[in-house]
């Protein structure tokens, strides 16, 4: 990895932050939620655009953050904290139960699979209603959205503690992706985009591959659902429709 490489994330990491320092309120939010889904993206790309697996589904994952981290703070009370890791268990799971079906398949047939899967999840939206309230969708409420740190209360309502949380998020998972596509593993999976044959040729497993990427790429999607859920304060099955599954495309 190139000092050139390093810098340059870090430049970017630097402008986000001090950004908040001359943005307005409203800008807050907004730059907020773009970082949110720039995780979104991140995870997609690491599927994508280094693996080269297009995927049609990948909204499900993003929900399954969603639902997971939202559904637990509604529903069960649970705090902010393990409410995220509640949402980042969901995409694990969900992650590698799918991925270990549609990873059977290759080219057009793994781009439709993922888009039925895609749309089952949808529908379970829908069809679990008395939980999830569907299109309404569920609202956190202020009181549900505070975080504890080492006895300090941080209100995630509040568009300054918010920024930051996606900002904390956004860098986090942006040096994460650099370390995994610069490692011997991101290599694998050039390789495999470039050529799978070959790989396998090299003794390389490029279905054990193929399923760690799309775990990883489920586990930093679900992050983004459960900030989503956590930041914003809204769960709702709109998230998990086709469109939302192109956007990150």
């Amino acid at each position: 990895m190139t000092l050139r490489i390093v810098l340059l994330h870090v430049a970017v990491v630097a402008v986000l932050f001090l950004l908040q320092f001359v943005l307005p309120t409203y800008h807050h939010g907004v730059m907020a939620r773009v970082m949110v889904l720039a995780v979104f993206a991140m995870g997609y790309n690491l599927l994508f655009g280094y693996t080269g697996l297009l995927s049609l589904g990948h909204a499900m994952f993003f929900c399954a953050g969603l639902y997971g981290a939202g559904l637990t703070v509604y529903h069960l009370d649970w705090a902010v904290a393990p409410a995220f890791l509640a949402g980042l268990a969901s995409g694990l799971v969900l992650s590698l139960g799918v991925g270990a079906l549609v990873l059977r398949t290759t080219g057009p047939a793994f781009l439709i699979v993922t888009l039925m899967f895609g749309q089952i999840f949808y529908l379970l939206t829908l069809y679990f209603a008395e939980y999830t309230r569907g299109d309404d969708g569920i609202v956190l409420s202020q009181a549900m959205r505070r975080l504890e740190i080492g006895g300090t209360v941080v209100d995630l309502t509040n568009p300054a503690s918010r920024y930051m949380a996606a900002w904390i998020l956004f860098s986090i998972v942006l040096f994460i992706t650099l370390a995994l596509v610069r490692a011997p593993f991101g290599r694998v999976l050039i390789a495999i985009r470039e050529n799978e044959e070959r790989t396998r040729m090299l003794g390389y497993d490029t279905f054990v591959s193929k399923l760690a990427a799309m775990v990883a790429s489920g586990v930093i999607c679900a992050a983004a659902g459960a900030a989503y859920a956590l930041l914003f304060g809204y769960a709702g099955a709109s998230f998990a429709e086709v469109h939302f599954s192109i956007l990150p495309l």
